[in-house]
């Protein structure tokens, strides 16, 4: 179901990769115990970084870990301003469906870079590669892309499904319909592998809460 290049591996020999397939679940428009555990995490979260500046987001582990990724890409990091707009400007995550909704709670919460499928839509294997800046792919929101020289990405065997600096695509993106699901967390070097499996953990957990009756069809990490 999953598969690591050779050159992935030689080109990101410290980094990290997860994968998460859950069948039979559900996406609704909204779920009320979730809406009630995004409330209390953004609480946290702003509890946490009260009295403080940006620096303290900046000095994070994780975020030093992903700037380091993005730097020679001229590029930020989006989650880190995801969470100074929620910590500093009393904002909240954005309004999705739930699914999507779990998966970015999690990615809020341990900062770790997640794309989510819709997992009927894949043409498995899925392999992490690295870009050799030739392939091309369509966007979440419909526009084509070509990829960066030396940036990760994975592929199913239709095409390109994420890359760290542009996201996820089009064509496996996750609907109201959908029912099975594959999670995957891009950790560059400085995400540990535990730190990769916690954050996998949590996005099972918070759509266990959407779909009690959901299976768990893989959970793993990936490395050099």
């Amino acid at each position: 179901m999953f598969i690591v290049s050779d050159s992935w591996k030689a080109a990101h020999p410290q980094a990290h990769a997860g994968i998460l397939v859950m069948l039979d679940v559900t996406n609704p428009p909204q779920h009320a115990e979730l809406e009630a555990r995004k409330g209390r995490l953004q609480d946290e979260l702003r509890s946490r970084f009260a009295g403080q500046d940006k620096n303290a987001i900046a000095a994070l582990s994780p975020i030093q870990a992903y700037n380091a990724y993005y730097k020679p890409f001229k590029k930020s990091y989006h989650v880190q301003m995801q969470l100074e707009s929620i910590a500093f400007k009393n904002k909240s995550l954005p309004g999705v469906a739930a699914l999507v909704e779990a998966m970015f709670m999690a990615e809020i919460k341990n900062l770790l870079l997640t794309a989510g499928h819709d997992l009927d839509t894949l043409q498995l294997p899925v392999t992490l590669d690295v870009a050799t800046g030739q392939e091309q792919y369509t966007l979440l929101r419909g526009t084509e892309q070509v990829t960066k020289p030396g940036d990760m990405f994975m592929r199913d065997g239709a095409g390109i499904i994420s890359s760290i600096l542009y996201g996820p695509d089009q064509r496996t993106q996750i609907t109201a319909k959908t029912q099975n699901v594959m999670f995957a967390v891009y950790a560059p070097d400085g995400i540990s592998a535990d730190a990769t499996r916690r954050h996998l953990e949590d996005i099972r957990d918070n759509a266990l809460v959407l779909s009690p009756g959901a299976r768990v069809e893989l959970l793993e990490v990936s490395g050099a």
